[in-house]
């Protein structure tokens, strides 16, 4: 929590780690968090089952994706916080999971990840990770070292074909909240682009920020000058009218 008497708007962080035990910890993104508090903004690191944890992968990890993004509400009854301005920014798989936050209420409301009331957000910041994972299908090997999605799914995507389409962002545009990209290396600007050129013409706004030369961990670093355009765009979001 920043200092004062809020409330505040939110800023929801989620780390990344290829969605698999043993990758990353909100260790990573705490210092980003912190950073975040000390420019006015109350920020929720969170941490959540991935694979190789008990139900983690499908349906787990959504589900705790979803119930720390909920559990706001339960945080807002003792601490300032103004849940119209929520803003969910997530790394590499976090990043995915940020947008995915975002598109969680236009899933059927049968579905087992989607929750009986999802908390809406006001904006997703996306820091070189997937809005489309069916582009990453193939690749994840390549990026993580070991094939990701058939064990974050329960199998490829022609068996588990309902699964990877409620976890895709991108097939349910449009998310009627700003969207922010930020390509690197994982999430190149092509990509970037293509996402946000599908996000504008389904009706959305979204912005690609491209970061030349920032690895894939330097803009979590607020002493790397790659994160002063990254804080912009989240404070941006976490403080506009929406």
């Amino acid at each position: 929590m920043p200092a004062g008497p809020g409330p505040f708007p939110v800023v929801m962080v989620i780390h990344g780690g290829c969605w698999t035990k043993g990758y990353e910890t909100l260790a990573g993104t705490a210092p980003l968090a912190s950073a975040l508090t000390d420019k006015g903004v109350a920020t929720w690191n969170i941490e959540y089952r991935q694979v190789g944890d008990t139900r983690g992968g499908w349906p787990g990890t959504f589900q705790d994706w979803g119930a720390a993004l909920d559990h706001l509400r339960v945080l807002a009854r003792t601490q300032p916080l103004e849940l119209k301005h929520v803003v969910t920014v997530g790394h590499s798989a976090g990043a995915h999971a940020a947008l995915w936050l975002a598109a969680r209420p236009r899933l059927p409301a049968d579905s087992e990840v989607r929750g009986a009331d999802p908390l809406k957000v006001s904006a997703a910041v996306a820091i070189d990770g997937p809005g489309d994972l069916r582009t990453l299908y193939g690749f994840d090997k390549d990026i993580c070292g070991r094939p990701i999605f058939v064990n974050l799914f329960g199998g490829a995507p022609d068996a588990q074909a309902g699964r990877y389409r409620q976890a895709n962002p991108i097939e349910w545009l449009p998310l009627a909240v700003p969207q922010f990209m930020v390509a690197s290396v994982v999430l190149e600007p092509s990509a970037a682009q293509a996402y946000a050129a599908a996000a504008q013409s389904a009706g959305d706004k979204a912005t690609v920020i491209t970061l030349e030369n920032a690895g894939h961990f330097n803009m979590l670093s607020p002493a790397d000058p790659t994160w002063a355009p990254v804080e912009a765009a989240i404070l941006a979001a976490a403080k506009a009218e929406q």
